[in-house]
């Protein structure tokens, strides 16, 4: 079977059913009716089991190498056979364990069929910004459209701004098509001509106070699966600096749709489904329906082959802190001679003595001074020394939000990784070729604040490898998280990392993910070591993430808990008995100490009750942390969201008062409060654009409901039947007042 999957994974077809026993009489009861329905069917993580003790001692002795212990647990075997055992279980043990620890850090990108709904124009006036240059553009896709025409080689955000002034106020949405422009920019030819007017038309959307959501299109810069070629992986920069603004501009952003190279009469329709839905940003429209990206596990299984480098290896950026460690692990795998590239060559700080450690293990060793952007410089080199397998770890990160970002700093992040990759690309064509190991991260997979660049950079990466591997191409893209000494979990970047839930990997079990990634066939993966419990209500704070909506952990941290004994919260039963007045004296004592702790002042004096956490210095990681240390104090759960849902220590308090026994439910709260809305927008006449936001968010309120909510066994007496996107439009138009 193992043999067959990786047929499957190159793309031979494979008839399942001679392979497989059919299905129980009553299988078809077990699975959801159409694609993805909200009901889930997945195996959840199993539950540690009990261990055997015996079994504890033996593999105790095992890891000590205890001679004497071991056989003192198996009894009446010669002490002969237990010696000459031992070094081959221990080698054993250690690589069973190391493999377990690599298994639970790797992940993979798989595409979920979507449901094929017909989709009417969206409500609306939208915007539609496309390149001069000419492309594709979909026909009929809302109500009504203002085309803005950009020169994207010169345009930036003061120019489109400019151009945003004579739109007016009434865009119910942005589409942009700006990204299908994939030409070299003329400065920055690292960069497509797409990605920089993408970059300034975010930018210029907020200098324009435009909030309307912003869907950008590609066009085959995503790979479904094998049978799914991508055409422009340079285009899946755009998808990678596209998760970025989800996090740092989530109020304002739709999401993400990939065209497919043949467009016919149902791709408008299918694009009008996808964004009516809501729910999802991340999407790929395809001649045979509209495809969902999520994050998985790949499976453990069965041990695979791992790499052993053999010939001449050559490592771009083989002197910086992810270079050196990757030239040390393949010198003591196996690699003859190794090649490491910096642009200041053997003058690199440290490279004189990495060379002389590496030759001092019998490997041939040249420190070359190579900007592998520079195509001419890297041609002469492999050249020179014909690599049967490269590594490529060059590249270079900053950390600037993308409303302050410039083109040229945009750009000096992307030339290393992207350049490099595409240089690569072209002058790697000889058949002597055993692998191309593109470093890529998890900021191009899921998206990191700050990295708008680097994200981009990794996704080209990304994409470029399921290229190769279409083409029948050996290279593999791994998307690492933080190494330990890698340079990335240093310093006060290392502490932001490891408080957001991303721990630092130690080298050998990284490197050793590396090798097995190699032979395994998938083109792309994750490596990193995630704490889900910590990082994915920190990662979805400001926006849900329907990517991460697969991965059990992630669905654990929303299944409700177990109701708190009463001894084990003393302080909700004894505020339960007090006035009004005293518990909000207390609830906010218990805040003012607690966000004190946070933030690391001396004294809960010195936090005002009444100033907002956010100007208070919260972000979202803090924020985190107070929702955590409040709901330990008080003994439940509270939403991830709470902070900034209740903006100062005074609204929170007043939030956390209706959680009191005897006090109104959460329910009978969010009803009391839909009525307080209902009477808000009875009495409103907003403009075009607020009441699209409204309709909206009403949307997303609801589908959001409609996931936990299980199916009544009657219908109710009265109330609209929401159950089509006409009708729910037709329901908010009569309470808006509007016709």
């Amino acid at each position: 079977m193992t043999a067959v999957a990786q047929l499957f994974v190159a793309g031979t077809a494979v008839a399942w059913d001679r392979l497989t026993p059919p299905p129980a009489p009553d299988a078809a009861e077990l699975v959801p009716t159409y694609p993805f329905q909200r009901e889930r069917y997945w195996i959840e993580l199993p539950a540690q089991t009990r261990r055997d003790p015996v079994d504890e001692e033996f593999w105790a002795a095992v890891d000590r190498g205890d001679l004497g212990e071991l056989a003192a647990v198996v009894g009446d075997e010669p002490a002969s056979v237990l010696e000459a055992a031992l070094p081959a279980l221990s080698q054993w043990r250690q690589r069973t364990l190391e493999q377990s620890r690599t298994d639970s850090w790797r992940y993979r990108i798989h595409w979920l069929p979507a449901p094929d709904r017909p989709g009417a124009r969206l409500p609306g006036t939208w915007l539609v910004v496309r390149p001069q240059t000419p492309v594709d553009v979909l026909p009929d896709l809302a109500e009504r459209t203002v085309e803005l025409s950009v020169d994207a080689a010169t345009a930036d955000r003061t120019t489109i701004a400019e151009q945003l002034a004579g739109v007016g106020d009434d865009v119910a949405g942005v589409i942009s098509y700006l990204a299908l422009d994939d030409s070299p920019h003329p400065d920055h030819p690292a960069m497509t001509t797409g990605l920089a007017a993408t970059v300034a038309l975010v930018q210029a959307l907020g200098d324009a106070g435009v909030p309307a959501p912003l869907w950008c299109f590609t066009r085959s810069a995503v790979s479904t699966g094998p049978a799914d070629r991508l055409c422009s992986p340079t285009q899946a920069q755009v998808w990678g600096l596209g998760r970025v603004v989800a996090l740092e501009h989530p109020e304002r952003w739709g999401g993400l749709v990939d065209l497919p190279v043949e467009i016919d009469a149902r791709t408008p329709d299918r694009v009008r489904a996808a964004i009516r839905e809501g729910g999802e940003d991340q999407l790929a429209v395809r001649e045979t329906g509209t495809y969902v990206r999520r994050l998985g596990r790949i499976a453990g299984g069965a041990p695979v082959r791992p790499w052993r480098p053999r010939g001449t290896v050559l490592v771009t950026g083989g002197t910086g802190a992810l270079g050196r460690q990757v030239a040390r692990k393949l010198a003591a795998e196996g690699a003859e001679r190794l090649v490491l590239t910096s642009r200041q060559g053997s003058a690199a700080p440290g490279a004189e003595e990495l060379a002389a450690e590496l030759a001092a293990q019998g490997v041939t060793v040249t420190i070359a001074a190579c900007d592998v952007a520079d195509r001419v410089a890297l041609s002469d080199l492999i050249g020179e020394h014909s690599p049967t397998a490269v590594v490529h770890t060059a590249g270079v990160g900053r950390y600037t939000a993308l409303a302050d970002t410039t083109l040229d700093d945009f750009a000096a992040v992307i030339t290393g990784k992207v350049q490099g990759a595409a240089n690569l690309d072209v002058l790697l064509t000889g058949p002597d070729l055993e692998a191309l190991v593109l470093f890529s991260s998890v900021a191009g997979v899921w998206g990191s604040g700050g990295q708008g660049a680097y994200a981009a950079a990794n996704a080209y990466l990304d994409a470029l490898a399921e290229q190769w591997r279409a083409d029948g191409r050996p290279a593999v893209s791994i998307g690492w998280g933080p190494w330990d000494g890698g340079g990335m979990a240093d310093g006060s970047t290392g502490e932001h990392l490891r408080r957001q839930g991303l721990r630092p990997m130690a080298v050998d079990p990284a490197v050793a993910a590396m090798a097995r990634a190699v032979t395994e066939g998938v083109p792309a993966v994750a490596v990193a070591d995630v704490d889900w419990e910590r990082f994915a209500p920190t990662f979805t704070l400001r926006r849900r993430s329907a990517l991460l909506g697969d991965l059990p952990e992630v669905t654990a941290l929303g299944a409700p808990g177990p109701e708190p004994a009463a001894d084990t919260v003393p302080l909700l039963a004894e505020l339960a008995g007090r006035s009004p007045s005293e518990q909000d004296r207390e609830l906010l004592r218990v805040i003012r100490t607690e966000v004190a702790e946070v933030l690391g002042h001396a004294s809960p004096d010195a936090v005002d009750q009444s100033q907002a956490f956010r100007d208070a210095g919260f972000d979202s990681l803090t924020a985190i942390e107070l929702r955590n240390r409040l709901g330990a104090v008080l003994g439940t759960s509270l939403p991830a969201t709470v902070v900034f849902d209740h903006p100062t220590p005074r609204d929170l308090a007043g939030f956390l008062r209706g959680l009191l026994p005897g006090a109104e439910s959460a329910g009978e709260q969010a009803y009391t409060e839909l009525e307080r809305v209902a009477a808000l927008l009875a009495g409103s006449d907003p403009d075009n654009v607020t009441r699209a936001r409204i309709t909206m968010r009403l949307k997303a309120m609801l589908a959001g409901l409609t996931e936990t909510v299980p199916k009544p066994d009657a219908e109710p007496a009265a109330g609209p039947d929401l159950g089509t996107d006409q009708e729910i439009f037709d329901f908010i138009n009569n309470e808006l007042g509007r016709s």
